[in-house]
């Protein structure tokens, strides 16, 4: 019953006709505060929904205050880890919420942040091991959020060190792996080829170009990946909504970058 419950949960979180997914990571008030684009979450939630995004990332505390309330249906994803960057260790997460916490609150996946590469690393794995093992108890999907990030990375945007990464997630039992873009739909192929469950893309830093976020989303759709997991690049644009349509257009619809372009006119 856990996996046709699986199954059931992953509907709601990702395109049941494409199995690709947009998901908008909405969990940065703990690390970052309230930025613009968050201050309000209701509005912010009500914003990508309408241009179609599957998923939200939250926190167990903001639950209550932003999702659903815009009256249309997304996909929930609980965030279980955290760390803030008042820290002099902002690379170390530490669980903040428990997979039955997240049942709790009506979600219909969890995620976790994992480091790679710096001297908290076995503390992350340990929590990362632990969580895939209640939601696979408890039959509910698990995005993991991996980055190769400390003082033993280089470069964390290398192919070799993010194909790895992803690797961990599946190797661990995600269901979902979230990491950086390598850059070109050829090395990020790399990626998936290493990686047997789905792939979706980060969106990093604010970007002062649509065409250069649309460009990437295609090169990751064009390479196998997934699908999306991008905050700051949706939730600050001049109009989520208009943002989440243009992705939306090539993650579920198969367009190019040119159609896309178009939904933000």
């Amino acid at each position: 019953m856990t996996l046709l419950g699986k199954r059931i949960r992953m509907e709601r979180i990702v395109n049941r006709n494409t199995g690709n997914t947009v998901i908008v990571p909405m969990d940065h008030g703990i690390s970052v505060g309230p930025i613009p684009g968050l201050i309000d979450l209701k509005d912010a939630i009500g914003r990508v929904v309408a241009g179609g995004a599957n998923a939200v990332v939250e926190h167990k505390g903001m639950v209550a205050e932003g999702h659903r309330g815009s009256g249309r249906d997304v996909g929930l994803i609980v965030h279980l880890s955290a760390s803030t960057g008042l820290s002099t260790q902002p690379n170390a997460k530490t669980l903040v919420c428990t997979v039955e916490e997240a049942i709790k609150l009506g979600a219909d996946a969890v995620s976790i942040h994992v480091n790679l590469g710096n001297g908290q690393e076995k503390e992350m794995l340990h929590d990362f091991g632990h969580v895939s093992n209640e939601a696979r108890r408890w039959g509910l999907p698990l995005l993991a959020m991996i980055y190769p990030r400390g003082e033993n990375i280089k470069d964390e945007y290398d192919v070799n060190v993010i194909k790895h990464a992803a690797r961990v997630g599946a190797e661990l039992g995600a269901d979902l792996v979230k990491v950086s873009y390598t850059g070109s739909s050829t090395s990020f192929g790399e990626v998936v080829d290493g990686c047997p469950v789905p792939v979706v893309i980060a969106g990093g830093p604010k970007m002062d170009s649509d065409k250069d976020i649309l460009e990437m989303v295609k090169g990751a759709i064009d390479a196998g990946g997934a699908g999306v997991s991008i905050g700051r690049n949706v939730f600050q644009h001049d109009d989520p909504t208009k943002m989440v349509k243009a992705i939306s257009a090539i993650v579920n619809g198969g367009n190019d970058v040119d159609t896309a372009l178009k939904f933000l006119e």
